[in-house]
């Protein structure tokens, strides 16, 4: 797989300084995990520039540098340097230029949004495995090549691991690969020359402030998958404002479009939907036809996630019958509105979901309220590393239970009284509803001792995602683990 420097950059804007003929092993943009042979890309991050670690790359066996400006190194005399106006653009075109452009020999599918982009990318994963053909995944939750799993470092990896990924997924012959891509990926151009055939908007909310500082700049990010950059087939929920300008924008594109959500408008929305605590029955308005299907999944926002994985579905070729068919039995998506059963809940409905945004927490505990007839109460956490501004509006959105408690978002530990108190400060009328309790095991028990039989407890992540809730199902559902009983005792405490 190894190529010449020149055959690498050959077509890309740049300005090879050094011997074009050096042969390069592989792409590190780490200078850490640079081996003998490798290409070193100086990418220009947000806390740390990669040029600052060229000595350490050489040093480490790197033989070519990708740069925006002209190095000056003791001992980088023999060394080639490649000038471009934005390595990190160049790292995703030489990365699959590298790999033999593997993303040409399935179909990608890109979603994004603030929620719903892993559960769609299960559904779209789930649908198109059903229909027997090999399949790869890319979300928050990992990586997945056919029936192999293992962790990512981040939701959508660097172009570098991206397209080296993409090369196992060609190599296992998937017929399609389904991935989450963050506004981070967007911005820091991680898919930048990946060809796309679908791509997909779910919905915006407050989310990464703290990173794109506005909510149009982090909009804008989105949007860029959108954009004549990224050519392809799109689905879109139109439900939000947000999800209407894109729409403006690509039908100005002339791009192929399938709409989605309960806006009647859209091309794929519900009739009817009936929601149970385990599955939900809808009935869909395809295109103008009618279908009907149930799938074990609850809630409103997961009526969303469906209609657009159908959206992607239809937008690659596959008939809607068996589409719906595939729902009905969809995996369980753990801490997406899960329904935990054990034996000590006592008639109680016990719901875990990830629920860090408080657009999205709001969403939540309104399909709760939908799933029971007596009270509901949501314990959630906010950890010492959220946004600021975002920690009262989630006080606020908690208020859409009968009973909140804001606790630690981590179980081993305590919430500070500044996450309290900024939690706390979103509250509005009855403000008495929303209750402060440090330690997240008594928040959780003394939800239960407030909830009767028929109530519902939904626990919320914070925003510690899969570690955090990952213990909480431990805790709340492996009904003969001995956490499960130290925890029974806390709530009979």
């Amino acid at each position: 797989m190894a190529k010449t420097c020149k055959e690498l950059f050959e077509g890309i804007p740049c300005t090879i300084m050094g011997n074009a003929d050096e042969v390069i092993e592989g792409i590190a943009y780490r200078s850490d995990c640079v081996r003998p042979g490798d290409v070193f890309c100086c990418i220009v991050g947000s806390q740390v520039d990669g040029h600052s670690f060229a000595q350490e790359a050489i040093d480490r066996g790197a033989r070519v540098l990708v740069v925006e400006r002209k190095m000056y190194l003791a001992d980088a005399t023999d060394v080639t340097e490649v000038m471009v106006r934005d390595s990190r653009k160049a790292m995703a075109l030489i990365a699959a230029r590298f790999y033999d452009n593997p993303y040409q020999n399935f179909d990608v599918v890109g979603i994004t949004g603030t929620s719903g982009k892993s559960t769609t990318t299960y559904l779209v994963d789930h649908m198109i495995a059903s229909f027997g053909y090999r399949t790869g995944l890319i979300n928050s939750f990992g990586v997945s090549i056919a029936d192999d799993h293992f962790p990512s470092a981040n939701t959508t990896p660097e172009s570098a691991d991206l397209q080296r990924l993409f090369a196992q997924m060609r190599d296992a012959h998937t017929k399609v690969v389904t991935m989450e891509v963050s506004s981070h990926a967007l911005d820091q151009r991680r898919t930048w020359g990946t060809a796309f055939t679908v791509t997909a908007f779910t919905n915006l909310t407050q989310e990464h402030l703290d990173y794109h500082k506005s909510f149009e700049s982090y909009f804008e990010a989105k949007a860029q998958l959108f954009s004549q950059d990224y050519p392809s087939k799109r689905v879109i929920n139109i439900d939000s404002s947000w999800g209407k300008e894109i729409l403006r924008r690509i039908s100005a594109q002339g791009d192929d479009i399938v709409t989605t959500g309960f806006d009647q408008s859209a091309q794929i929305h519900p009739v009817h939907v009936e929601y149970g605590a385990d599955e939900t029955h809808v009935v869909l308005d395809v295109q103008g036809s009618s279908i009907e299907f149930s799938y074990p999944l609850v809630g409103r926002f997961n009526v969303e996630n469906v209609m657009t994985a159908f959206g992607i579905g239809l937008t690659l070729g596959y008939p809607a019958s068996a589409i719906a068919q595939s729902f009905e039995d969809a995996p369980l998506i753990h801490g997406r509105l899960e329904h935990v059963k054990s034996d000590f809940s006592s008639g109680r409905d016990v719901y875990l979901d990830y629920a860090h945004t408080p657009d999205v927490l709001e969403k939540v505990i309104d399909s709760v309220k939908e799933l029971t007839s007596g009270k509901t109460i949501v314990v959630f956490g906010c950890a010492d590393n959220l946004e600021q501004g975002k920690r009262p509006l989630m006080g606020k959105a908690a208020l859409k239970a009968d009973y909140a408690f804001v606790t630690s978002a981590d179980f081993e530990g305590l919430a500070s009284e500044e996450v309290l108190d900024a939690c706390l400060s979103g509250k509005i009328e009855d403000s008495d509803r929303v209750i402060a309790e440090p330690d997240r095991r008594r928040a959780i028990a003394r939800a239960f001792s407030r909830a009767n039989e028929g109530d519902a407890i939904l626990i919320a992540g914070g925003n510690v995602k899969r570690d955090r809730l990952q213990k909480d199902a431990e805790l709340l559902a492996q009904d003969r683990s001995v956490a499960l009983v130290e925890l029974e005792k806390v709530f009979n405490s």
